[in-house]
């Protein structure tokens, strides 16, 4: 690889280049990774319906004039911690949320349940900026429940942002590079 291509291209009007890592985080299934591909634009991490696909960090990095993010596809994290491997990717994906320049909360539209509470615990817990993330919008019925169901997560914590997504729908995710950019 050139240069050119491992770095960001400086912006036009002169502005510095901004650079970080952002970790996703939540319970299994919500789309982590599926919000990752996206993001970078290929596959760069397994989508399955099978909870728990991910095991361990995933990292994948998008290059934008001025900007670089390196996202950290975490392990879901969940409350049965009955088998070693559950233990060990919740301590993976824990430990993993103070080493991150901000959070992203990523849930479920209209399903938050008690492991998204945990989730959300951890992460006030690790004291670093919380982008809410809700995805899977599209698949939301009835859409009337939708704003109620955004005003009722915004207040459960001071997020620097909230944004609804569709992960599989790329025109959606336009909006989290330019909450980086600010």
């Amino acid at each position: 690889m050139t240069t050119d291509e491992t770095m960001p291209a400086a912006p036009e009007d002169g502005a510095p280049i901004r650079c970080g890592f952002a970790a996703l985080a939540g319970r299994p299934n919500v789309g982590k990774s599926t919000l990752l591909n996206a993001l970078i634009g290929q596959k760069v991490s397994i989508v399955s319906p099978k909870p728990q696909t991910t095991r361990t960090r995933i990292h994948g990095v998008l290059n934008q004039p001025g900007l670089q993010i390196a996202f950290v596809d975490l392990p879901g994290i969940h409350a049965k911690q009955t088998r070693a491997m559950n233990r060990y990717m919740n301590r993976t994906a824990i430990s993993s949320l103070t080493d991150a320049d901000v959070n992203l909360f990523v849930v479920e539209a209209l399903r938050f349940t008690e492991e998204d509470e945990r989730v959300l615990e951890e992460l006030k817990r690790a004291e670093l900026p919380i982008i809410l993330v809700i995805n899977k919008v599209d698949r939301a019925h009835p859409k009337e429940r939708l704003l109620p169901y955004i005003q009722e997560l915004s207040a459960k914590a001071d997020f620097v942002e909230v944004v609804p997504i569709s992960a599989t729908r790329p025109t959606t995710l336009d909006k989290l590079p330019e909450i980086f950019a600010k």
